[in-house]
């Protein structure tokens, strides 16, 4: 049985303060409930450090590999293997260092962990975040296989656990699903009461060609031609290395004579004013989402949502009478889909506010903390 002295390594990929990361504050807060004590290690500086340090957690930096798709390459997996070998090393100091009880590897983009937790004999729960079930089946089961390692496994859909379970034979059984926690606005604005003109459209997430920002610039350039009164927010920034994208992104509001009716802000770590002054959200991801927590987030804040029909999103935004779904990809229906919030506002703004309580009670974040912490308890009690 653990004990409130308990000691918890937890070992994430990023330093960011985008969707997991911010999970994983929610995830950490639930461990200092306990009276724990709680380290993390992080490859990198960035945001997400200055919230770990304010909760007194200490924090580490201790790269080890990430797994992107850009290592699928020669020159990559070379660099694969020489992180490896690093991180193995640097890894195997911090847990000697950290001497864990417990060990949160939190997504599976960073296997070693839980090899690391078996070799120097700690349990390790993974925590799930991601699930590419349109990915061809060689990549599934690498990203998949490691996850045998682990004494315990938590997925945060339904959808997750299949994907991977139909990877790994080995899987099936093993998850247990929690649902994101996340955050709702401190206090709900109700949506405008006039019919919104300029229907004000809000993107928030990372500029990627897979998350469909492209798309969103078309379906708006597409009712910008129809005289339909239209504006659109674009709130988050590109991996490094990844600013071409970005690039093409602007080159197509210029080409689509845009320029004054998109906006591109940048990343924020406060997007509550950015959700308060819009009308309608978007998440057009085009390929497979494990959860869709920007489409919770919308429901939160009593907005209507229009979102890809595909995988865990329609796990997260199933049974909201303000959420539309869409093909993914597909610019003509989601310009279709946000005329209709327009055409039937009165219905779509009471609908809204209605879904904001129904996903406080779903996605409440101590519901979260409280079952992500006593999945981790009982990965501790394995040992004990």
């Amino acid at each position: 049985m653990t004990k409130q002295g308990t000691r918890v390594l937890v070992a994430h990929p990023s330093s960011e303060l985008y969707g997991t990361d911010r999970v994983l504050l929610e995830s950490v807060d639930g461990f200092l409930e306990r009276g724990w004590t709680v380290s993390v290690a992080l490859p990198v500086d960035g945001p997400l450090v200055p919230e770990l340090q304010k909760r007194g957690v200490t924090v580490y930096r201790c790269s080890s590999p990430v797994l992107r798709k850009s290592l699928l390459s020669p020159t990559g997996l070379l660099r694969l293997a020489a992180s490896t070998a690093m991180g193995t090393l640097r890894g195997i100091r911090l847990i000697a260092h950290v001497d864990p009880d417990v060990l949160y590897v939190n997504t599976i983009t960073i296997p070693l962990w839980p090899l690391l937790a078996r070799l120097t004999g700690r349990p390790a729960l993974t925590h799930v975040h991601e699930a590419e079930g349109s990915a061809p089946k060689m990549l599934q089961m690498a990203l998949a296989a490691p996850l045998l390692a682990a004494t315990s496994i938590v997925t945060n859909s339904r959808y997750s656990a299949d994907v991977h379970a139909r990877a790994v034979r080995g899987l099936s059984g093993r998850a247990e699903i929690v649902y994101n926690g996340v955050p709702g606005p401190t206090v709900t604005t109700a949506a405008r009461r006039e019919a919104p003109v300029p229907l004000r459209v809000l993107y928030v997430g990372r500029l990627s060609h897979r998350k469909g920002v492209d798309v969103v610039i078309d379906a708006v350039g597409e009712l910008h031609r129809r005289s339909f009164p239209i504006r659109l927010d674009i709130v988050g920034a590109v991996y490094p290395g990844y600013e071409p994208y970005e690039s093409s992104l602007r080159e197509s509001v210029t080409r689509q004579g845009l320029t004054s009716v998109v906006t591109f802000h940048g990343f924020h770590a406060d997007v509550s004013e950015y959700r308060r002054s819009s009308d309608v959200a978007v998440v057009p991801s085009r390929l497979d989402e494990p959860f869709g927590n920007t489409a919770v987030e919308t429901l939160l804040a009593g907005r209507p949502l229009v979102v890809s029909e595909t995988s865990g999103l329609k796990e997260a935004a199933e049974g909201y009478g303000s959420a539309q779904f869409v093909p993914p990809g597909d610019p003509e229906r989601l310009a279709e889909a946000l005329q209709r919030v327009v055409e039937d506002w009165d219905r779509y703004r009471e609908a809204a506010a209605a879904d904001a309580t129904a996903a406080a009670l779903k996605h409440g974040t101590a519901t979260y903390r409280e079952a992500v912490s006593a999945a981790l308890q009982r990965t501790a009690c394995v040992a004990g």
